[in-house]
């Protein structure tokens, strides 16, 4: 077996992340196309993904600017979408929280779902990797999954900028978001989940401002919370 360098682990975290750039890539590419029909520059547009880097966050954002909602809604519903992040951050603080801050500043700066799952998993199967060894691996993870997203940001906005304003890609919205949610619904507590905020979000439509899409968000957690909770207790 060969001896795991600190350049191995980066080169391997590169090589693990590749096949992730066939969702990164036209999901970017589509943010930047909807986000300059949507009236951004493009220099906005790639301001917008170099300071987010998440995919959902950014979409549940341009949707809700497009819907002329408050600026504080916009940031709410947003951080609300990326609350995931903070229990990422806390799975892999026992393998990287030994870290110089500013390489954790940086390592937090990149966290996304792809390098936390790959990170998460080689971490847990390879426990001897050094500490340097696993921030390797965690940057090599996130370094092509970044250049390809920003890349395809600028493509997809430079894009939109050639197209007829009257072109109607308001379809594309929804069906992106529909796209990164089903794969995710796994098992019954997803499901309910999901039904709950459906319902509740048609019940909510007429609430100000897009806040039924929080009431909605609020509510299907809960459901989602306690049919969890109710397996757990049955199978006991």
């Amino acid at each position: 077996m060969p001896t795991t360098t600190t350049k191995s682990a980066f080169w391997a975290g590169i090589r693990d992340s590749a096949p992730f750039i066939f969702v990164a890539g036209p999901f970017a590419m589509l943010f930047g196309v909807l986000a300059t029909e949507a009236g951004l520059s493009i220099f906005e547009v790639m301001s917008f993904s170099l300071v987010v880097i998440a995919g959902a966050a950014q979409f549940t954002a341009l949707q809700l600017m497009r819907e002329e909602a408050p600026t504080v809604i916009v940031l709410i519903s947003a951080l609300a979408v990326n609350l995931r992040v903070a229990m990422y951050s806390a799975a892999l603080t026992p393998y990287l929280g030994r870290a110089p801050l500013w390489k954790r500043a940086i390592a937090a700066y990149l966290l996304v779902d792809q390098s936390y799952a790959l990170s998460h998993a080689k971490f847990e199967s390879e426990p001897a990797l050094t500490l340097q060894q696993r921030l390797a691996y965690y940057f090599g993870t996130c370094a092509l999954v970044m250049v390809i997203w920003f890349g395809c940001s600028y493509l997809g906005a430079a894009l939109g900028t050639s197209l007829p304003q009257d072109l109607p890609l308001d379809f594309a919205l929804p069906i992106a978001f529909l796209s990164m949610v089903a794969p995710m619904l796994r098992t019954l507590p997803h499901l309910i989940a999901a039904a709950v905020a459906i319902v509740v979000s048609l019940i909510a439509v007429n609430i100000p401002y897009s806040l039924g899409l929080i009431v909605a968000g609020l509510a299907g957690m809960m459901a989602g919370a306690q049919a969890e909770l109710v397996m757990q207790r049955r199978q006991t």
